[in-house]
């Protein structure tokens, strides 16, 4: 069975780091694109960020600068370091794993809530 775990999220006050995680298991995601999305209610779901097996990072232009995505060795298990976040980054946040185009399959995490607010 595939699943998407995450784990990281929290209350921050503005100006603070959470590191989100996502271990994702049930199949070899090493050739998966792992991503993280976000999605606040009533808006539709937009990328954060973005890693390819190859390492090769997406970031979204408004967190550039504040958030880094990687993955380990395993290739499994992906990260995304939040930095200087501000309120507008409260939002739930989904990690993903794309197969596509080498496998038609797309996995969801439940999502993890992260609050910024003083």
């Amino acid at each position: 069975q595939v699943q998407l775990v995450e784990s990281g999220g929290g209350l921050v006050q503005p100006g603070g780091a959470l590191r989100l995680s996502c271990a994702a298991s049930g199949r070899d995601f090493s050739n998966f694109v792992m991503a993280w999305y976000r999605q606040a209610p009533g808006k539709a779901r937009e990328l954060v960020a973005a890693i390819t097996s190859d390492g090769f990072t997406n970031l979204a232009a408004y967190v550039k600068g504040r958030f880094t995505i990687s993955r380990d060795s395993g290739k499994s298990t992906v990260y995304l370091q939040m930095n200087s976040l501000k309120p507008d980054d409260t939002n739930v946040y989904y990690c993903s794993a794309d197969g596509r185009p080498h496998v038609a399959e797309v996995y969801w995490g439940q999502g993890t809530q992260v609050t910024v607010s003083s």
